[in-house]
């Protein structure tokens, strides 16, 4: 056989993965009957996962999921918690975390939804899930404006696009920056008809995904440039900031917003703004999140939660922890 196998070619990633993941070949053994070297069909099972011929799920028992999730919901008064085994690595811990919350969507979006979308890694993981997909015409909107030019797939505008292409819906942009200089500008943008008639659809929305920032100086939000690592130091030193919901309002770990440097220069929707949404979906992956998920759950905004296990016991252990102190 050729030993210059394409790698495009999805008849033979197929055959390949049902060799390894179904009947039990080894890799050697594989390699040997296609005849390819071990470290090429390494590649070839990596591509096959990559572009969602094999989905590999892990589970636990459901026992263990419905006792964190029962926990979660008494606590917080939360519709659903999404739970997802803890993983090694960030970025296989949000992919886990968004494969529970593209399967969600999938079992629950209807027909002629509108979905509010916010930004970052969080969420576009969710978008860029590979699974089988019943098309719905949804439309999924902006709930904050863009990001240039290091933004890219983290754009809320590119999770929309993704989406409606995901499900076959359409998007709706908001023509803005995420984040204006000053407050004089964000208004200035926040008066234009465009944008208010995309914020106004947005506030209007059936159902919102969003993503939970943690108030860290190596944040997301830093690295793009939006707010100085001072900036986000001293709004949590002197106003005890935890993290942001959406990219928007920042909270304390009692929930409460502070009105920071920061609040002044975002062009999306506010807090209040979601809780007039009837379900929000409010994801955070990192284990660096705890303190933001803790403040994002007492808002009292979020109706479904993903994390992950360890994210889940830990904030029902600060939760407890806090409230024993208070008594």
């Amino acid at each position: 056989m050729n030993n210059e196998i394409s790698e495009t070619g999805n008849d033979l990633l197929t055959e390949i993965a049902v060799a390894y993941y179904q009947d039990g070949a080894t890799q050697e053994e594989i390699s040997k009957k296609f005849g390819v070297s071990r470290a090429k069909i390494g590649r070839l099972l990596k591509q096959a996962r990559d572009e969602g011929i094999v989905e590999i799920t892990v589970k636990y028992h459901p026992v263990y999921s419905a006792k964190i999730e029962q926990r979660l919901i008494e606590r917080f008064g939360v519709k659903r918690a999404l739970i997802a085994l803890d993983q090694v690595d960030e970025d296989a811990q949000r992919m886990q975390v968004g494969g529970l919350v593209s399967n969600y969507l999938a079992q629950t979006l209807k027909g002629g939804m509108v979905v509010t979308v916010g930004q970052g890694r969080n969420v576009s993981a969710v978008a860029h899930h590979m699974g089988v997909i019943t098309p719905r015409d949804c439309k999924f909107v902006c709930g904050i404006g863009g990001i240039h030019p290091r933004g890219g797939r983290f754009n809320a505008d590119h999770i929309c696009r993704q989406l409606a292409k995901k499900y076959g819906g359409s998007s709706e942009t908001l023509y803005a920056p995420a984040y204006a200089e000053n407050r004089d500008q964000k208004q200035a943008f926040m008066q234009n008809a465009t944008v208010k008639q995309t914020l106004d659809l947005a506030r209007k929305a059936d159902m919102a995904i969003v993503g939970v920032g943690d108030m860290s100086e190596n944040s997301y939000m830093v690295d793009l440039g939006w707010f100085t690592p001072d900036e986000v130091v001293q709004s949590r030193l002197n106003q005890g900031v935890v993290g942001d919901f959406a990219g928007y309002d920042f909270f304390d770990i009692q929930g409460l917003v502070a009105n920071t440097v920061m609040s002044d220069r975002v062009i999306g929707l506010g807090l209040e703004e979601f809780r007039m949404i009837s379900e929000v979906i409010a994801i955070a992956s990192e284990n660096s999140k705890p303190m933001a998920l803790l403040g994002a759950l007492r808002t009292g905004v979020i109706d479904v939660v993903a994390t992950s296990v360890s994210n889940a016991l830990t904030v029902l252990n600060l939760d407890e922890q806090m409230k024993n102190l208070s008594n």
